[in-house]
C-alpha cells in the first residue's frame, strides 16, 4: 500500500498543476467569454484532440488508457445517501472524455469524495492522481499558448 504522506504530495501536486492549468487556460482565451472567468475546458480539447488521438509518450497513452477503462467516478446523493455514479460523459471527443475524467479526480479531491482524514481507496487514487498529472503535463506540451501561461508569471 502507498503511505498516505505519498498520497498527500500527489494530491498537492495535483491541486497546485490544476490551479496553474486553468489560469492559464483562461489566460491563453479558453474561456467563456465576458463575464465569470471561467475555463472552457472543451474548446480546449477540440484544440488537442489530435494528441490524444496519436500520443506522444508511451506514459500519455497509458494514462489515456487507463482513464478510457477505469473512470473515476462521480460522487452523488441518491435517497439521501452519499454514492457514486459511473455515468460516461455526454461527449464525442475522446480528448473532452478524459480531461472530464481528469476534473473528476480533482473535483472528488477538492469536493471531499475520496478523503475525510483517511485515503479511499489508496492504490486506486495513487494511480488516477498520477495518471491526471501526466494528462495534463501532456496537455501543455500540445499547446504552446497554455503553456506559455502556465510557465510565466502573471
Amino acid at each position: 500500500m502507498m503511505p498516505a504522506n505519498d498520497l498527500d504530495a500527489l494530491a498537492a501536486g495535483l491541486f497546485k498543476t490544476f490551479a496553474r492549468f486553468e489560469y492559464a487556460l483562461k489566460a491563453a482565451e479558453f474561456h467563456k467569454g465576458e463575464g465569470a472567468a471561467e475555463a472552457n475546458w472543451r474548446t480546449f480539447a477540440e484544440s488537442v484532440a489530435a494528441s490524444f488521438e496519436e500520443p506522444a509518450s508511451e506514459e500519455f497513452a497509458q494514462a489515456i488508457a487507463y482513464m478510457l477503462a477505469n473512470p473515476p467516478k462521480k460522487q452523488i446523493v441518491e435517497g439521501g445517501v452519499l454514492g457514486w455514479s459511473a455515468s460516461a460523459p455526454q461527449t464525442d471527443l475522446q480528448s473532452d472524455r478524459v480531461l472530464i475524467y481528469v476534473r473528476r479526480v480533482r473535483n472528488n479531491l477538492f469536493h471531499g469524495g475520496k478523503f475525510n482524514g483517511r485515503w479511499f481507496e489508496p492504490q486506486r487514487s495513487a494511480v488516477l492522481l498520477q495518471h491526471s498529472l501526466t494528462i495534463l503535463s501532456a496537455c501543455l506540451a500540445a499547446s504552446p499558448a497554455v503553456s506559455e501561461a502556465y510557465h510565466n508569471e502573471p
